[in-house]
């Protein structure tokens, strides 16, 4: 079985994923911290990720050890994300790998669950179940900033805000493979919603999907 979970930056798709592939023993892939990989690669080297030719270097070359890395998770290795993903030679590079991955679980898990921008639409437009998961900007940036408090930062923000519309317009309005629910995606909005709600119902519609095979 694969789950494809889409949505924007700080929805909380990549939580309920985690969550899911727990509860049903599934594979779980992040795609979004393999574009962040990329990102931080290409920083790391000097380079500008914007730079397609610098990305796409990053993204053939690219070391899966940079997915455990601290950095990755860090606000400026997102921006640099956002920017490598817009680029359809990183896209491309990176397409193979998340599909096999989906196709061929590691650990002969009996499923997959992937969480992105375009995996229901792009990388697995088969996909069993197709989560769109979204909440209003301000409450992605309310999540945002307290992650960050919590780190021991000291955030702005009027500034995560920014960040947040600013992904959301690149997510959205790129050329390639841009971030939009796949037709026959189930939407979750998770403004008024805590973890264990959201983790609820999906876990409902992944046992209703099973059950219908």
């Amino acid at each position: 079985m694969i789950i494809a979970i889409d949505g924007p930056a700080a929805a909380g798709k990549g939580t309920l994923a985690r969550r899911l592939a727990d509860e049903f023993g599934f594979a779980y892939l992040d795609t979004g911290g393999l574009y962040r990989a990329v990102g931080l690669s290409v920083l790391r080297a000097g380079g500008n990720p914007a730079d397609a030719g610098a990305a796409e270097v990053a993204s053939v070359n690219l070391d899966l050890a940079l997915l455990d890395d601290p950095a990755l998770r860090a606000e400026e290795t997102g921006t640099a994300a956002s920017k490598v993903a817009v680029l359809p030679v990183v896209r491309s590079n990176l397409l193979d790998f998340q599909r096999n991955f989906a196709s061929n679980p590691p650990g002969d898990a009996a499923g997959a669950v992937l969480d992105g921008r375009d995996i229901g639409t792009i990388v697995c437009p088969d996909a069993d179940l197709k989560l769109f998961v979204t909440a209003s900007a301000e409450v992605r940036a309310k999540r945002r900033f307290r992650e960050l408090e919590e780190r021991g930062l000291e955030p702005e923000f009027h500034v995560i805000l920014a960040d947040v519309r600013e992904r959301d317009e690149r997510d959205m309005n790129r050329k390639d493979a841009p971030l939009r629910p796949a037709e026959d995606a189930l939407l979750l909005d998770t403004s008024n919603l805590d973890i264990d709600a959201v983790f609820l119902r999906a876990a409902a519609l992944v046992n209703k999907n099973r059950t219908s095979q």
